[in-house]
């Protein structure tokens, strides 16, 4: 078995114990070294060449963001998650970190006193994604040529664009929304896997960048031409027809694929209002979360644009849809925002 060999960096004694502990519970991780502050890291990362780095956020010496800055600088593809407190620091500093390189993140447990539970907490959220960040660097095929539709149903009106991601999606909101026009004439609505705070500080971020107005939802808001709604952090956003028009509803549901708010949640409520009015995009993201949703989607004849694996940051969501034959487009980042326009426009001109 090829072992997948991370460096641990936090300058908590306590914190470094959990998270070693909890990857020694995984039979393919190896901990290949551990760093007190960011000099270490930086280092260490190019003495012992880990597959994956763990880093912390607050440290002497040199802060995370300091260390993540080198690192990317001297190991651009190195894939780095940062380990982050569930407060409003912690999710600023966080995203700065996702606009600075940084692969992906976790959150600390909030009670470090529970030692099994908190090396529970670190190994659920932690072994998943150091597997798929790790699979960036090995030499594992890829899709070769897009995976698209066969038959493309007649192209309807789009009345609500959908946006689902997860792992990398922060950075690829960032790239998409902007460059989205004021005037798309649709409603935006967004899940993107996140804990409370941190999508309150995502859609701030977005906001200020984004023509579109952009904000987290509130329940029982209509969706409104012109807005970006982003699901708040631990609810499900529905889609649901009301004598005044098509309305959010947000609630505490069960998780569905390990995750609340979920993209399947999403999708699979906007057959009955929008149906083939519906256009969705799949962004980079671990998991499969958004397949079957977007099943439901395609039976009614909605289009479904999927990102590609080149700019993936982990190929996981959209390559599951693009597997499926699901996928109507599947394009570079770069190229989603120009293509959403387009069939927006074209539909509604149509």
């Amino acid at each position: 078995m090829t072992q997948i060999r991370v460096l641990v960096v936090d300058d908590s004694a306590l914190v470094r114990r959990l998270v070693t502990t909890a990857l020694r519970q995984a039979p393919d991780i190896e901990v290949a070294g551990v760093a007190r502050d960011g000099l270490e890291a930086v280092r260490m990362v190019g003495e012992l060449r880990p597959d994956v780095v763990t880093l912390d956020i607050e440290m002497p010496n040199l802060d995370g963001l300091g260390a993540l800055t080198q690192i990317r600088d001297q190991h651009p593809r190195l894939p780095v998650i940062m380990f982050s407190t569930l407060t409003e620091r912690g999710a600023t500093a966080t995203l700065d970190a996702l606009s600075r390189g940084a692969s992906d993140y976790v959150t600390k447990p909030s009670n470090t006193g529970q030692i099994a539970d908190g090396i529970a907490a670190i190994r659920d959220q932690l072994v998943p994604r150091i597997r798929a960040l790790a699979g960036i660097r090995k030499l594992t095929p890829g899709v070769s040529a897009p995976v698209v539709r066969r038959e493309r149903p007649a192209l309807a009106a789009v009345s609500a664009l959908l946006i689902g991601c997860s792992t990398g999606g922060p950075d690829a909101l960032a790239r998409l929304l902007p460059r989205l026009p004021a005037d798309l004439g649709v409603p935006v609505l967004v899940v993107q896997h996140m804990p409370p705070v941190f999508t309150t500080m995502l859609a701030q971020r977005l906001d200020k960048v984004s023509a579109l107005t952009v904000r987290e939802a509130v329940d029982g808001e209509p969706a409104r031409p012109g807005e970006v709604l982003i699901a708040p952090g631990d609810f499900h956003m529905r889609l649901r027809r009301s004598p005044a028009g098509i309305r959010v509803a947000l609630d505490q549901g069960p998780q569905e694929n390990f995750c609340r708010p979920a993209v399947d949640v999403l999708f699979r409520s906007a057959v009955e209002p929008y149906g083939a009015g519906a256009l969705a995009a799949v962004l980079t993201g671990m998991g499969q979360d958004g397949l079957a949703g977007a099943r439901d989607l395609a039976a009614t004849g909605a289009r479904i644009l999927v990102q590609d694996e080149e700019s993936s940051v982990v190929w996981g969501m959209p390559g599951a849809v693009a597997g499926a034959g699901l996928a109507d487009d599947v394009l570079p980042l770069d190229q989603l925002a120009d293509r959403i326009i387009a069939t927006v426009r074209r539909s509604r001109a149509a």
